[in-house]
């Protein structure tokens, strides 16, 4: 796992730590993955308790995919994670599966659902632990590929278990995030050892108990097993169990200094450049850096594994432990360590290793005003952007410390890092050095003005227009390019609503110029419009993509695809969408919540409720995963547009809360659902709010609210959502669900819904559909027509075959009166049970799936988006409903269901 220890002996005084390990064990034996972080100072034992729990794993049937992380791994993608999966006697992954991952290092979200699918498959035969040590050093995007693993997997026999030294915020850190609430996150804060456990393993080298002498020096160790092994190896000498110094073990300087104090001059400068190179090194680095040939080092090479301080196992020199390397490191005059390291940069990028992998050399030796660093560092930077961004982001931020600043790079290195940090989606971090930069009255006119355009996308697409209308307004521009001069007006006007004037020649100002243009249609609700200038904007933008201030074409795509839904296009959308969402190394993962975001808003305008819903959850846990907070208010608004059609009151209830709490205004919910709590007056409050902001298929709504007020008598509102609709259809003509709805509204104020059924046939809107011959059948009946009875049927059969209950049950209640019966063995007819499973509302029934699989209250909110307290709301009427009184009485009731179809609940699998 580790760099070759000491020696391999029992693991002594951490049989409590082992127990909480095996707990985890037996935890994932049960199809319920677990995750224990092993936190200590360097030698208190991490890497033994790691090789001890592999053991055990091994010895209980896991597969054991098992790796360290290395100072150097930040360079390359996975690095960290990838020899675990790939090496040891059984590969978790097969050589093609691996190459298969290659490609997708650039799109994470990507990369890790293509993963999860692999480990799903490979846990089918035999449970997996997945053992990091060193976790300290992990790559970024391991970091991120486990952090997303840990939650995405929660139902698979999978164990994680990570060993770490204590870093804030470091990788082990980022991994838990929010599952530490959750029941099997475990953290192993290791301890010194017990004086009666570091006697033990002297016990172990030796063969017989420690003479009284040499039991006190052991004891001085401080409980620190690698000391007490150095000292019993001597490696330190019985006076080096003191203080800490240099950030090491007591003594451990002087000892390592001692112990080679004997060897010849080649062999210290072996090691000194082993030191420099890092814990693993090439031979031939070594010889390049001594300025030797490799065949002329073997003398010195078999004196320091003689030492016991190097091992070679014919590919790489490695030190036995870090300690020891640091150790040699820190021995070194630094001005020598300086010298070697640039030494060592000139090589790796001579040799054709690049700029990156020099680059930790070159930030160990540079020194400000030094151009040669800065050179290096901007180019390792740009080298690393597309498969290390955050690493990109460190190096180029380095580069600009180092910067002089007379230098006539600087300006465009500050544009680079500004850059580098968007791309790295560092956004509030690029606008606070933006704003540091332009502090200075010196930056030109350009570089204010492209550095304020690298921003101005994230503001755009967040709906930060405020603050994109300062920011592309100040006097410097004036001295700016004449492009970027009309990318800034052009943002401006797209800031401020209005459509910025005749199009500029400029590709970039043109797209942005057509996107206002479309927002202005859009609001105007001329959809055919909105979607030509779409069509044009999107064009414009890959005509000038890659220029500062560029939209994503993608991006504007997503809001052309809306748009083809508003026009009765939504399977043209979908299938589209189908392409943006394939994951794939040519598709942006990052936009993936947008997709998510969309496809829920097309499905729910199909009708599909459960595809809407499973849309919008997906949207809600990839921003989770790419670590975006910000919620769309859409989601929330399908989400409970889909709650309402279901008659699950109770749950839309708890997201108008949820939503409000996590500031997230949802108005028109709230209107929906008095509606549906039978509070007619509702209904004037729904048109106004829909006539004020952006709701998803606003006329099925506006439908709503005249059918409520035409109950109730409520003329005035009725007219006004017979306006509404009947402008909303003068403006886009031959839509046939706007003219439908038009229709059928028109047709509740003249008293005969009269033509609304055949428009809307032909707008493939079930919801829609079933609604018109819901009130056909209802005017019908009311005149003494049987006829009516059928509309009544075919409105029911629609409004089942979408999931939506409530409607259901209420054209039924209509239907009887008329003496017809609802269809034998329909579902989604029968009124729901008063107890048992079929009781349940569906999110009833996904919480007591997700505290069946071992989660709390707050890992379930976490899970589902709401709050702990929403959670206990409905964990209370699980436990009525099926009549139980504890969480293993319910997890019982579940697991003992048979899993057919209707009768028990649905695994969720995610990924």
């Amino acid at each position: 796992m580790h760099a070759p220890h000491l020696a391999a002996q029992p693991l002594r005084g951490r049989d409590a730590e082992l127990g909480t390990v095996l707990a985890a064990l037996r935890h994932a034996q049960s199809a319920r993955s677990a995750l224990v972080v092993v936190r200590g100072e360097p030698g208190i034992g991490k890497s033994a308790l790691l090789d001890a729990s592999v053991d055990q794993a091994t010895a209980l049937g896991f597969t054991a995919a098992v790796a360290a992380a290395h100072e150097t791994d930040e360079l390359s993608p996975l690095a960290s994670l990838g020899p675990a999966l790939r090496c040891g006697p059984a590969p978790v992954l097969d050589s093609q599966e691996f190459l298969d991952l290659a490609p997708l290092t650039a799109q994470p979200l990507w990369l890790v659902e293509h993963l999860a699918v692999l480990l799903q498959r490979r846990t089918g035969s035999t449970p997996l632990l997945i053992a990091l040590d060193d976790a300290q050093w992990a790559d970024p995007l391991t970091a991120f590929v486990l952090r997303v693993l840990v939650g995405r997997l929660r139902s698979a026999p999978i164990a994680f278990l990570l060993g770490t030294r204590p870093t804030a915020g470091g990788p082990a850190d980022q991994v838990v995030g929010g599952l530490e609430r959750s029941r099997w996150v475990r953290w192993i804060d290791l301890a010194p050892l017990r004086d009666e456990a570091v006697l033990a393993v002297a016990v172990d080298h030796l063969g017989h108990a420690a003479g009284p002498e040499l039991a006190q020096r052991l004891l001085g160790t401080r409980g620190n097993p690698f000391l007490a092994v150095a000292l019993l190896r001597g490696l330190i000498g019985p006076d080096d169990a003191g203080d800490h110094s240099d950030d090491l073990p007591a003594g451990l300087l002087d000892g390592v200094r001692r112990r080679t104090a004997g060897t010849s001059e080649r062999c210290r400068a072996l090691l000194r450049a082993a030191g420099v190179l890092g814990v693993q090194s090439r031979l031939d680095d070594l010889a390049h850096l001594l300025g030797e040939l490799a065949t002329q080092l073997t003398g010195p090479l078999e004196e320091a594994i003689g030492l016991g301080l190097l091992t070679d196992d014919g590919v790489t020199i490695t030190f036995r432990h870090e300690l020891l390397r640091r150790a040699v490191y820190q021995d070194m005059p630094p001005s020598v360590r300086a010298v070697m390291h640039r030494s060592v940069a000139a090589h790796l990028i001579a040799s054709g290793r690049g700029h990156a992998a020099a680059a930790p050399h070159v930030l160990a030796s540079a020194v400000p005003g030094d151009a040669t660093a800065v050179r290096v560092l901007q180019r390792a930077a740009k080298e690393l952007l597309g498969t290390m961004a955050l690493t990109a982001v460190t190096i180029i931020q380095r580069a600009f410390e180092l910067v002089a600043d007379d230098d006539p790079e600087r300006e465009q290195l500050a544009r680079d890092v500004v850059a580098i940090l968007v791309t790295a989606r560092h956004h509030d971090e690029a606008a606070a050095f933006v704003d540091r930069l332009l502090q200075d009255p010196a930056v030109s006119p350009g570089t204010a003005a492209v550095t304020q355009l690298s921003l101005a996308p994230h503001l755009w697409s967040t709906g930060r227009l405020d603050e994109l209308a300062g920011r592309t307004r100040d006097a410097r521009f004036t001295g700016a390019a004449p492009a970027l001069r009309a990318r800034l007006a052009a943002y401006a006007a797209l800031a401020t609503g209005s459509d910025g004037g005749e199009l500029a020649p400029d590709p970039v100002a043109r797209s942005l110029q057509l996107v206002a243009r479309a927002e202005q249609a859009e609001r105007a609700d001329e959809y055919g419009a909105a979607r030509g200038y779409y069509e044009q904007a999107r064009a414009a933008a890959e005509e000038g993509a890659g220029e500062a201030g560029s939209l994503p074409a993608s991006r504007l795509e997503l809001r052309e695809l809306l748009v083809r839904g508003r026009l009765d296009d939504i399977d043209g959308a979908l299938a589209r969408l189908a392409d943006l969402d394939a994951h794939g190394a040519d598709s942006d993962s990052w936009q993936a919540p947008q997709v998510s975001l969309v496809r829920a808003v097309l499905e729910l305008g199909a009708g599909r409720l459960d595809a809407a819903q499973a849309a919008a959850t997906a949207a809600l846990r990839r921003s989770g995963d790419l670590g975006d907070a910000a919620v769309d208010p859409r989601l929330w608004h399908v989400l409970t547009l889909v709650a309402l059609h279901r008659g699950e009151l109770s749950e839309v209830r708890s997201r108008i809360a949820d939503a409000e709490r996590r500031g997230v205004p949802v108005p028109v919910g709230q209107a929906l659902l008095a509606l549906a709590e039978d509070e007619p007056p509702a209904a004037a409050g729904l048109v106004r709010e829909l006539a004020a902001g952006a709701v998803p298929w606003p006329e099925e709504l506006l439908v709503e609210a005249a059918c409520a007020a035409h109950r109730c008598g409520d003329g005035d509102t009725l007219h006004a959502a017979d306006d509404v609709l009947g402008a909303l259809a003068a403006r886009n003509p031959g839509v046939a669900s706007m003219a439908g709805a038009a229709a059928l509204t028109h047709g509740l104020v003249i008293g005969k819904p009269v033509g609304a059924v055949d428009l809307l046939r032909e707008a493939r809107r079930p919801l829609l559909l079933a609604r018109s011959e819901e009130e056909v059948g209802r005017a019908a009946l009311d005149e003494g027509d049987p006829s009516g009875a059928e509309s009544l049927q075919r409105a029911r059969d629609g409004f089942a075959a979408c999931g939506a209950t409530a409607a259901v049950l209420r054209v039924q209640r209509l239907l009887q009166p008329a003496g017809a019966r609802r269809p034998r063995g329909s579902a989604e007819s029968r009124p729901r049970a008063a107890t048992g499973w079929e009781s349940l509302t569906t999110m009833e029934r996904r919480v007591a799936e997700l505290i069946c699989d071992g989660h709390t209250n707050r890992s379930a909110a976490a899970e589902l988006h709401l709050s702990p307290s929403t959670i206990n709301t409905h964990l209370r009427a699980v436990f009525t409903k099926l009549g139980v009184h504890s969480r293993v009485q319910l997890a019982k009731l579940v697991l003992s269901r048979p899993d057919e179809p209707g009768t028990g609940p649905a695994r969720h699998h995610d990924g």
